[in-house]
């Protein structure tokens, strides 16, 4: 009897440990040890926030193929990742690679032809809104998102990062200064400074807070 009754103890943890959803440290643990599936997982868990940074940082133009360079230099690098729990701080640190990389090719091609901010960002910002109405019909969405956008555009990047990733992504001040590799002081002026300017356009618009 005892002996049935450890088979059947046996067999409900084997069952147990199959379904039991790995955690994020196990999932990084596998994928350096080259597990896709888990990596798989991975990227669903983070794709969204990883997408939604980069839109906010650099437009909708190549927005794919930079989320794709993103995750792409995630699995390359995940090998050489020593401190698994900082795992979310690493990947935005690599978004915020790309999207200054993506900014730096555009202000080449910007120079090399000759086309000012203005028209940049006005193409940038045409491209945004026929992406969004296509995905969401709500036009007054639509509206404030055009706003929220224009906004951004307005400030340096060095003031849009830090709004973007702590206001928009929620992410904590100290983590920010890890990811942008600033001191927390500095992503603190940085922050003031990008909220009165970005309350500022706000209220140009004839939206107060």
């Amino acid at each position: 009897m005892s002996k049935l009754l450890a088979s059947e103890r046996a067999s409900a943890a084997d069952a147990e440990s199959e379904t039991r959803v790995p955690t994020e440290q196990e999932l990084i643990w596998l994928c350096q040890q080259g597990d896709r599936d888990c990596f798989r997982l991975l990227y669903q868990r983070y794709q969204h926030r990883v997408r939604s940074t980069l839109y906010q940082l650099c437009g909708s133009s190549l927005l794919d193929d930079l989320v794709q360079e993103v995750f792409l230099k995630a699995w390359k690098g995940l090998p050489k990742l020593k401190t698994p729990k900082y795992f979310s701080t690493w990947l935005y640190r690599i978004s915020w690679n790309v999207a200054t990389d993506q900014r730096r090719k555009l202000a080449m091609v910007q120079e090399k032809t000759n086309l000012d901010e203005k028209t940049w960002a006005k193409e940038q910002l045409n491209q945004s809104i026929l992406s969004d109405v296509q995905d969401t019909p709500d036009l007054m969405h639509l509206h404030y998102q055009d706003i929220v956008q224009k906004g951004l555009n307005n400030l340096s990047f060095d003031h849009r990062a830090v709004l973007v990733l702590h206001d928009l992504e929620d992410i904590p001040q100290k983590q920010v200064a890890e990811i942008l590799d600033i001191p927390v002081g500095t992503v603190k002026s940085r922050l003031f400074h990008a909220r009165s300017l970005f309350k500022k356009f706000l209220e140009q618009q004839g939206i107060s807070l």
